[in-house]
């Protein structure tokens, strides 16, 4: 923004924390500002629709009302709990973090965004967003919605997935953070982002940086945040194995290696072609099976088809495995016990 622009400080904040008082969302993480449980609501949030994340926070803190209850329980439990979130990384992030406030910090957070970004899986807006809303602190937290707005109220013409785009965003939002309620400003860009200032058809006459923003002045509102396309997901398929016990009935899940796409969770073993499914059951010459009805699955670099085979083994069987860490026998209605993403639950469902 420009020196003239920047006499407008104290308005554009007034304005938009008086439109946050009047039109922010319920949402239970808002009755909880205590710093553990602004930082669990931010990590949920990445990437998740936040009528998602509603129910979830409420069973997370339920199951987990501590920094020290979730750095002491089993990584199986927090899987379980995150379990449709998707991108399990942030909950083993999340369960790393406590582990390290608990023996380095007595298990509180530290208001320093600098601080606050040693831990595993804390980046520069949710160290923004925690240091804000949790502790007072004037920091930016700049997260889509944020980038959305500041690109079009400061008119920014440039890519934004460009490093220099950036900056200049992250320059601005650290100039319009009000120092007396920086928490609130914070989550009144990231709520005005979301119900406003939209990527698609923005609700320009309802916003009350209106006055303020370049880019509706210049006509341009539409066309920006700039974005380069991203790279195209890459195309795989999979065979999952299904083995189903003869007199049991039960089916063998394996966890994946706790490094990788999906670490530490389990499911049907997933191979490439019918010669490892053969392999994995240990009759290469083939393998009897009922192909199940096809499956696809989107991840956000992977676009995944899986081709489920249903495998009837007898009970003493023991698979030959080299990408999983273990195996279990369970019953259909057991697989609620162990972690399973999104993806193989298609699969379960067809069984």
């Amino acid at each position: 923004m420009t020196d003239v622009q920047r006499t407008e400080l104290f308005s554009i904040q007034k304005s938009i924390l008086a439109w946050f008082s009047q039109h922010k969302r319920a949402m239970p993480w808002r009755d909880h500002p205590d710093p553990y449980a602004v930082w669990v609501s931010e990590i949920m949030l990445q990437q998740t629709r936040v009528e998602t994340v509603r129910s979830y926070f409420d069973r997370w803190m339920e199951r987990f009302p501590t920094i020290e209850s979730l750095a002491a329980a089993d990584e199986s439990e927090v899987l379980l709990a995150w379990q449709g979130l998707g991108y399990y990384s942030r909950a083993r992030n999340l369960q790393r973090a406590a582990r390290t406030l608990v023996l380095e910090h007595d298990g509180a957070m530290p208001s320093d965004p600098r601080e606050l970004q040693k831990l595993p899986g804390i980046g520069p807006y949710t160290a923004g967003a925690v240091a804000s809303i949790a502790f007072g602190v004037a920091a930016p937290a700049v997260d889509g919605n944020v980038i959305r707005v500041i690109a079009r109220l400061a008119r920014v013409e440039s890519d934004v997935r460009r490093s220099a785009a950036l900056k200049r965003i992250h320059s601005v939002a650290a100039a319009l953070v009000d120092e007396a309620h920086p928490g609130d400003f914070n989550q009144a860009l990231m709520e005005l982002g979301s119900t406003v200032c939209t990527p698609r058809n923005p609700r320009c006459a309802k916003c009350p940086l209106v006055a303020h923003c370049e880019a509706r002045a210049a006509g341009v509102q539409e066309t920006l945040p700039m974005k380069s396309p991203p790279k195209a997901a890459r195309v795989e398929e999979r065979l999952a194995v299904i083995a189903r016990a003869h007199t049991t009935g039960r089916y063998l899940v394996v966890q994946r290696p706790e490094t990788g796409l999906l670490a530490g969770l389990w499911e049907f073993p997933l191979v490439t072609d019918d010669a490892e499914a053969a392999t994995f059951i240990g009759t290469p010459s083939g393998i009897d099976a009922d192909e199940l009805t096809t499956v696809t699955h989107q991840f956000s670099h992977i676009h995944l088809t899986i081709r489920p085979l249903l495998v009837s083994v007898d009970d003493e069987f023991s698979p030959s495995m080299d990408t999983y860490v273990g195996a279990r026998w369970l019953h259909r209605g057991d697989t609620d016990s162990v972690p399973v993403s999104s993806m193989m639950e298609k699969v379960l469902a067809l069984v």
